[in-house]
């Protein structure tokens, strides 16, 4: 196995060991439990609650886990002058770098995927005993495979996220890297406003900036697809398509950027 394999299985295990995570997970697993007593007490509009709230529990703490654990991949080695003894041994920054992003990377897939279980054990749960009829009447059926979809560019989003921490943690402190994290978060999920606001404002100037913000920001929305398949509204595959490929050059850039800023930190 090479380097950046054994970098990202070793981070894989440290993250499964982390009692942090396993709250994450657990209070995410209980929020899409909860959500079927929420559910129940709108009538006709079950389904559609248990997977709106399954969905963003997914998203939201899948975002603490890449921020809170991606922003201390590189700084944490640092902190703990642990980094001399993994530069010490034949492997390249740029391979440690790639590597704890790819062990994050995998510890989100892995949780994802349990969380995606549990809500699919809920909705199976809600779904038994419901007449034929009365499930037809729904926009989308219980078992749904088209949450997938959601679940899954949940998780390329959350992969960018990553990568965005990672960026931010291989030049600045934890704290300052999980605030900067956070606000692109937010202002990707706001990135069409950037693209009009030159029609709002009077000053072109601003305008220009806000324009060439628009295209250098990540463009976040295009990952939330939740209220379409809540709703029984089917995803162009070609629009996964896109947005997959566009979160994979963006996630190649941010690692070769992030690379290149570690290969030139000093650590004496």
């Amino acid at each position: 196995m090479n380097a950046i394999g054994v970098i990202a299985i070793n981070v894989f295990r440290e993250s499964v060991r982390d009692k942090v995570l396993y709250n994450l997970v657990l209070f995410a697993i209980l929020l899409i439990a909860a959500s079927l007593l929420i559910g129940e007490l709108t009538a006709g509009q079950d389904v559609k609650i248990i997977k709106d709230l399954g969905l963003t529990a997914t998203s939201i703490f899948g975002l603490f886990i890449a921020v809170f654990i991606g922003i201390g991949l590189v700084s944490k080695e640092v902190e703990r002058r642990s980094i001399y003894s993994l530069l010490a041994k034949p492997i390249t920054r740029s391979q440690l770098v790639v590597g704890k992003y790819a062990g994050l990377a995998l510890t989100l897939a892995v949780n994802i995927a349990v969380m995606a279980a549990a809500q699919y054990v809920v909705l199976a749960y809600m779904r038994w005993g419901i007449p034929p009829n009365v499930e037809r009447t729904w926009d989308a059926p219980a078992i749904d495979p088209a949450l997938l979809v959601a679940i899954a560019l949940i998780l390329v989003e959350l992969m960018l996220v990553t990568a965005i921490a990672v960026f931010f943690s291989t030049f600045s402190t934890p704290l300052l890297s999980a605030a900067l994290t956070f606000a692109l978060f937010i202002v990707g999920h706001f990135s069409a406003d950037l693209r009009n606001f030159q029609s709002v404002v009077e000053s072109p100037a601003v305008g220009r900036i806000a324009r060439g913000l628009y295209w250098v920001l990540p463009n976040l929305a295009q990952f939330d697809v939740k209220a379409s398949v809540v709703h029984g509204q089917r995803v162009p595959a070609g629009y996964v398509a896109v947005a997959v490929a566009y979160a994979a050059v963006y996630i190649a850039l941010l690692l070769t950027i992030s690379t290149s800023v570690f290969a030139r930190r000093d650590f004496k």
